[in-house]
């Protein structure tokens, strides 16, 4: 019996941890794929991040108004090419916005200002270790958005990366915010399910979009 017939329910994983499936329309989806492919060709084109210690990312990265690398932001790629980011477009602050009026209910999306977004793109093999998202001088919440192949999001602890945690299957359009007193929960996708996505989008495998308030300034 197919999951599909069954409708999935906002469901609160953790005090803070918000799961709203299928938030996003299915042209939204497609439009958002659209944006991160042209992000992903420049000015700093997507890549596989470089861990201090010498390891290599197995997801790929794009990031846009602030550039993410272990453990810090810039305005420029200095680990790629050297050029400063795409700025961070005024409609994504608005979609986080919603986002976390959809997650948290009326009013609570006003003051969130996003100011980066990192976009990873998962092929079939790749996987993100549990982690923190604590390199923000913000504490406000982390929106999550999926877009393609469904994963297997592990939402853990805010103490380490062991039990206890929760597995969720984050599937094309869902929204998964976290704030509050699991901003700094360990997290990490074990798994993706290939060929899950809807052929109609045009993406194989998955893009997670995360906006961010960094809490910097020039």
């Amino acid at each position: 019996m197919s999951a599909g017939l069954f409708p999935r329910e906002r469901a609160e994983v953790a005090p803070g941890a918000v799961h709203v499936p299928g938030w996003l329309s299915a042209d939204r989806q497609r439009e958002l794929v659209g944006v991160c492919r042209e992000w992903a060709r420049g000015p700093v084109p997507i890549r596989h991040t470089r861990l201090p210690r010498g390891g290599v990312m197995s997801v790929r990265t794009v990031c846009v108004g602030w550039h993410w690398q272990p453990y810090r932001y810039t305005r420029t790629a200095d680990d790629v090419n050297g050029a400063r980011v795409a700025e961070f477009p005024a409609w994504l602050a608005e979609l986080g916005r919603a986002a976390l009026t959809a997650a948290y209910g009326d009013g609570s999306g006003e003051p969130y200002a996003p100011d980066t977004a990192l976009v990873n793109f998962y092929d079939g093999a790749a996987r993100m270790g549990m982690h923190q998202d604590k390199d923000e001088r913000s504490g406000a919440p982390v929106v999550s958005l999926s877009i393609g192949d469904t994963c297997v999001f592990r939402f853990g602890n805010t103490e380490n990366r062991g039990r206890p945690y929760t597995d969720v299957e984050l599937a094309s359009g869902d929204l998964f915010v976290f704030g509050g007193p699991s901003r700094f929960a360990y997290h990490g996708v074990p798994r993706v399910l290939p060929g899950t996505a809807d052929p109609a989008l045009g993406l194989t495998g998955r893009l997670n979009i995360t906006l961010r308030e960094t809490g910097l300034r020039d």
